[in-house]
């Protein structure tokens, strides 16, 4: 199983440095703003004249070329890129899979150890990152983030890839995704109007949320999304009513299909009993649909459903497919219509601490797509073009946070390592239970690992970061802490308590760091504040 199918980095240390430095010298090689270098503009960005793909084609910028897929005259490339580019797939497919304890398992593909005691991401040292940028600090692999990228078009060709936004957004991860030729899938006006202004295309945009306010709507309305997707039956006219005259929108009806799947109660968007989508059980679904037919101004193009977070098999995604299917069918049968696409969400789940599962992403492209043809056929419907909206699977694995330790405090059998950061820059622990794995970097020592809980700083005990994890025995304050899988759904759901400030986000990328989203300043959080 080669690394640029998964959704989790889990290939060999030895194939690490290989893999990702070939990956770069084609298919990235972008220079330290970001922009791409002539050579891959050349290999992964569409002519300027060509206008970019609408959100029902099949995003190519960005795509790995391989031996199977040679370059068109319209897409000239040099033999040199051409032969990299190769290689990069050759390597790709001889990976071997790691051994489920390897330490930099669940590392960004460029992690690799200087001497005994420092890590480097990207070719820098962690330990320089915090000496200059400060801790708490949020590191972003920009490599990593391009490569699973192309991973997942590689898996699902022919099918629309949008990054789910509410992962981590930012105006430089808006720029690889879109590089890169992923679409975006955003829950708010505020998510919307950042991608816009930092240059996405807005017919590549997928607009969701089961609550969508006024403002979300005349903002997706005023901009173009290409798809809203319709999430509740009172939706369907107040959206209708916003559309001017003479215009239609595309939109599709989420669909609950009544899977439970993922990885935590509070993330299971599948089932009748939480607050997203339609019901497939009790009819809502079907008569929503009815209703946005009868509606002038709205085009219904498809279904969608998300059946959660944090899935790490591929099961529930067949048994979705056959029950939309179903639906497909129903529609079709009672409507005379077919419906041309087919959205699954995303949720695919990655591994947080060594040796713990993922979902297989080459093995859930194939399936997904033999189930959608095979019951397709049996129910005499053409196949719909399918979309995914992978998040977490993009952004987790490619950030570290970087903590200082503030206090080691002894308590009867328990040893509690409070650090400069907490639950108001990941309050997944609190939420979901999450556990994960930091690591002692900058110090060497000899001490032998003990359990300890790493906690936050805020006034809060259920601010835990890291519950009985094994750290040196003589861990102490000033010591530094590094915690992988860290890109996804921690600045996002970031909050203000006791008003420390956010942490700020570096990139890095070919031995150069940079500041991508500075630090949350006292200044800046009085500025808010207006006073008596």
């Amino acid at each position: 199983m080669s690394h640029s199918t998964l959704p989790q980095t889990t290939h060999q240390t030895s194939h690490r440095t290989t893999d990702r430095t070939t990956d770069r010298a084609t298919d990235r090689a972008t220079d330290r703003t970001g922009a791409p270098s002539p050579a891959t503009a050349v290999a992964s960005a569409p002519p300027a004249a060509t206008p970019p793909p609408s959100a029902n084609e099949h995003p190519s910028a960005g795509r790995l070329l391989s031996a199977k897929e040679p370059p068109s005259a319209d897409k000239p490339l040099s033999s040199a890129v051409e032969l990299l580019s190769t290689a990069d797939e050759l390597l790709s497919t001889a990976e071997v899979p790691p051994s489920a304890d390897e330490p930099l398992s669940i590392w960004p593909g460029s992690a690799a150890p200087l001497g005994r005691d420092d890590l480097a991401v990207g070719g820098v040292p962690l330990t320089e990152v915090a000496d200059r940028f400060g801790t708490p600090a949020y590191v972003l692999d920009e490599a990593e983030v391009r490569h699973r990228c192309r991973a997942y078009l590689r898996a699902f060709p022919g099918a629309d890839v949008f990054y789910a936004a509410k992962a981590f957004l930012c105006r430089a991860m808006v720029h690889w995704v879109r590089e890169e030729g992923l679409g975006l899938d955003v829950c708010s006006a505020g998510e919307l109007e950042l991608a816009v202004t930092s240059g996405f295309p807005p017919a590549r945009i997928v607009l969701h949320g089961n609550a969508k306010s006024p403002a979300d709507l005349r903002a997706a309305l005023r901009l173009g999304v290409g798809r809203i997707v319709i999430d509740s039956t009172s939706e369907i006219a107040r959206l209708a009513a916003a559309i001017p005259a003479g215009s239609r929108q595309k939109v599709l009806i989420r669909v609950v299909p009544g899977i439970a799947a993922g990885g935590h109660a509070k993330i299971r968007t599948g089932t009748d009993d939480q607050k997203f989508g339609l019901s497939l059980a009790d009819g809502s679904a079907q008569h929503a649909i009815a209703r946005a037919l009868s509606q002038p101004r709205l085009e219904l193009v498809g279904l969608h459903c998300h059946l959660g977070s944090q899935i790490t098999t591929v099961k529930p995604y067949l048994s979705a497919v056959r029950r939309l299917i179903g639906l497909l069918a129903r529609i079709h049968e009672q409507h005379g219509i077919t419906l041309p696409e087919l959205d699954l969400g995303g949720g695919h789940g990655v591994a947080y601490r060594p040796g713990e599962p993922t979902l297989d992403l080459a093995s859930l492209g194939d399936r997904i797509r033999a189930e959608l043809a095979g019951g397709c056929a049996a129910a005499g419907l053409p196949v719909p073009r399918l979309a995914i909206e992978p998040g977490r699977a993009i952004a987790g694995p490619a950030g570290v946070v970087l903590y200082r330790v503030l206090s080691v405090k002894r308590t009867g059998a328990h040893t509690f390592v409070a650090v400069d950061g907490g639950m108001s820059d990941n309050p997944r622990p609190a939420l979901y239970g999450v556990r994960y794995a930091p690591r002692l970097i900058g110090r060497r020592t000899s001490a032998a690992p003990e359990p300890v809980t790493v906690v936050g700083r805020h006034c809060e005990a259920g601010d835990v970061l890291a519950a009985d994890v094994r750290l040196p025995g003589d861990i102490r304050p000033g010591d530094l802490l590094a915690v992988p899988v860290a890109g996804a759904y921690h600045l996002s759901m970031a909050s203000g308590y006791n008003l420390v400030g956010r942490p700020p986000v570096i990139a890095v990328a070919e031995g150069h760091a940079r500041l991508l989203v500075r630090r949350e300043s006292l200044a800046d959080i009085q500025e808010r504040d207006i006073g008596l």
